[in-house]
């Protein structure tokens, strides 16, 4: 590595970066998959089963195999506690100052865990990361699994609820993920009108796959307040100028996340990224990891590829990460320390 490279890796690993589309169960480092692997020697799991290593892709459907494995492994209180808080420091040390996690409760019955307790571990991880002064803000959204129907999103909005009202506002927003093949979102429409008739933020997965352009447009009608991927959204890829009217108009961020989408395979390579089509538009824009553990990598090194890829000067790059605090679900006073956080630390990382 020269001079330079090492000069710019610092510049990225320094910068202030806003983490607003982080999966939990995705986001467990090698380290702590150790640890979980270690502990469940009997369930036989292999490291390679549980990460997509740089150069190796996978399809959609394999990245949620890999899913299936690391729930056998986070399956008791205890387990969420740590994983938990291990991501929540991991973030931190990458230089990560607000993060907002995202996860959908679930119940093993074999551990007694349920889906109440599993919020209450993630919070207690949250709460206990606060009380040993890791220099980063977390807040958290529960996700509800397309996978598993309008009944139990109904159930998880209810329990969101509860949450936001009890976790002293930790609880911010909700999240729609799971496997995009599965389900139609008109079918989760009632759900995610009451999620946000309670004042609960929407971040929905948006148009992963090509063929959701019905779906997209419903959803876009509630509208969410950020979108997750939007990967085929824009006409160029088979979506359609009436979303991107629509996404533009009631100027919705996107979550954007490069190396998943690549190794993912529903983005051919890191220079067809639809990155690209919206930030040349001026939108809001915000990069995220997506599941850094499972996809090999962090915060810091996808801003680097963003800028290396469409060449972005350290002004633009600080620009875009100073621009994700206003898109996250923080309440605003949070919102005026980190941009507090931001002038203090400008002149140190920007020479």
């Amino acid at each position: 590595m020269t001079e330079m490279d090492r000069e710019a890796d610092l510049f990225y690993r320094q910068l202030p970066k806003v983490e607003l589309h982080a999966h939990l169960n995705g986001s467990v480092s090698f380290e702590t998959m150790e640890k979980l692997i270690a502990r469940k020697p009997h369930l036989n799991i292999k490291h390679s089963m549980t990460a997509i290593r740089n150069g190796q892709h996978r399809t959609l459907d394999e990245c949620f195999q890999v899913f299936k494995v690391i729930h056998q492994l986070v399956d008791s209180e205890e387990d969420i506690l740590m994983v938990a808080k291990a991501v929540i420091q991991e973030f931190a040390a990458d230089g990560v100052k607000y993060l907002e996690l995202r996860s959908t409760p679930r119940e093993e019955t074999k551990t007694g865990l349920s889906k109440r307790r599993y919020i209450e571990s993630a919070i207690e991880a949250i709460r206990q990361c606060k009380q040993e002064d890791v220099d980063i803000e977390v807040r958290f959204l529960v996700a509800i699994d397309r996978r598993n129907g309008p009944e139990v999103a109904m159930e998880t909005v209810k329990l969101a609820e509860d949450f936001m009202l009890s976790s002293d506002g930790l609880i911010v927003g909700l999240d729609l993920s799971g496997d995009p093949t599965v389900g139609h979102g008109k079918d989760l429409l009632p759900a995610l009108q009451r999620a946000k008739n309670c004042g609960l933020k929407l971040a929905l997965h948006l148009s992963e796959i090509p063929s959701q352009k019905e779906e997209s447009e419903l959803l876009l009608d509630l509208p969410p307040d950020r979108i997750g991927h939007g990967t085929f959204l824009h006409p160029e890829v088979g979506g359609s100028d009436s979303l991107v009217d629509k996404v533009c108009k009631q100027n919705i961020p996107i979550e954007l996340c490069l190396t998943s989408n690549v190794k993912g395979q529903t983005v051919p390579s890191y220079d067809k990224h639809h990155f690209q089509y919206w930030y040349e538009r001026g939108h809001p824009c915000v990069l995220c990891t997506d599941d850094k553990g499972v996809f090999c990598t962090d915060l810091s090194q996808e801003y680097q590829l963003a800028a290396s890829t469409f060449g972005l000067s350290q002004e633009a790059v600080w620009h875009l990460s100073q621009q994700a605090i206003q898109c996250s679900f923080a309440p605003e006073a949070v919102k005026q320390q980190l941009e507090q956080k931001w002038a203090e630390l400008r002149p140190r990382v920007l020479n």
